[in-house]
């Protein structure tokens, strides 16, 4: 067997391009302000993918480029003026933060209704609660990309690997409110390889590279990397062992090229959305 490839680039295309066009014909000014603290290169490399997302889909960028020395405090204070601005309908602080600076604080402080990364605990709150608002672009992104695939997860046993706030604990939720069932494993989960083994839907997203082995993975499951490292070898690579699993799944994503153009794509859905929410 040989896994059919999820790529997230021709569906992220499709999305930026279909939201251009109803940003145009609905005569909406969307607005997101990108927050950048410090001079991480991976992360000033995402920022830029941002951008030009958000020149694709016709939503104004704004770019907020803070030196490493801000303090938390400071922070603050520009969140709190972007909270204010009617200009601004998305707020996005890029991570990960200065040591010094509190990110669950920073989250906190932006106002639920800006939240485009869909990490505020009200936000998250409201898909645990089966009411969905804006939602965590990385879960929400591969919900898109299974439904694109024709793959439907009601009935079927999900294994995430991995528990963060990020990504593990909402795409949970996610596949919960597709009537999948549902095991989150994590550090202290017993015995990975037979959870992972019986999984129908395998979600890795530890930030380890290889961490999830392909032997692991059933015949005939689909396989979503959400992971991105960077190997030994200097090329980026997954949470999971390719090679393998790809010879063991019926889908899997590749990475890079998989999840991460959906990740930034549902960025901009989740900025409209906000946008027109504002205008009501």
């Amino acid at each position: 067997m040989s896994a059919q490839l999820i790529h997230g680039k021709p569906l992220a295309d499709s999305i930026l391009d279909r939201l251009r066009a109803e940003i145009e014909q609905e005569g909406l000014r969307p607005g997101l302000a990108v927050v950048l603290v410090g001079d991480d290169p991976a992360s000033a490399v995402y920022v830029r993918n941002k951008k030009r997302a958000c020149e694709r889909a016709a939503i104004a960028s704004f770019s907020h480029e803070l030196p490493a020395s801000t303090t938390q405090g400071e922070l603050l204070a520009l969140i709190a003026r972007l909270n204010a601005d009617p200009a601004v309908h998305g707020i996005l602080v890029q991570s990960p933060l200065p040591a010094l600076i509190d990110f669950e604080a920073v989250i906190e402080a932006i106002d639920p209704r800006k939240d485009v990364d869909g990490f505020h605990p009200y936000n998250l709150g409201r898909l645990a609660a089966k009411l969905p608002t804006l939602r965590a672009c990385t879960p929400y992104g591969v919900m898109r990309m299974l439904e694109h695939a024709g793959i439907d997860p009601s009935g079927r046993d999900a294994v995430v690997v991995g528990a963060s706030t990020i990504v593990g604990r909402p795409m949970a939720l996610e596949l919960l409110l597709a009537r999948a069932t549902v095991t989150v494993c994590h550090s202290r989960t017993r015995d990975l390889a037979s959870k992972v083994a019986g999984a129908d839907i395998v979600v890795a997203a530890v930030g380890k590279p290889g961490f999830v082995k392909g032997e692991w993975i059933k015949p005939g499951a689909t396989v979503i990397d959400v992971g991105i490292n960077r190997g030994a070898d200097g090329k980026l690579c997954g949470d999971v062992e390719f090679d393998v699993a790809s010879q063991r799944a019926a889908w899997i994503t590749p990475v890079p090229g998989g999840v991460g153009p959906m990740t930034i794509a549902m960025l901009m859905q989740n900025t409209v959305q906000a946008a027109r929410a504002a205008r009501r």
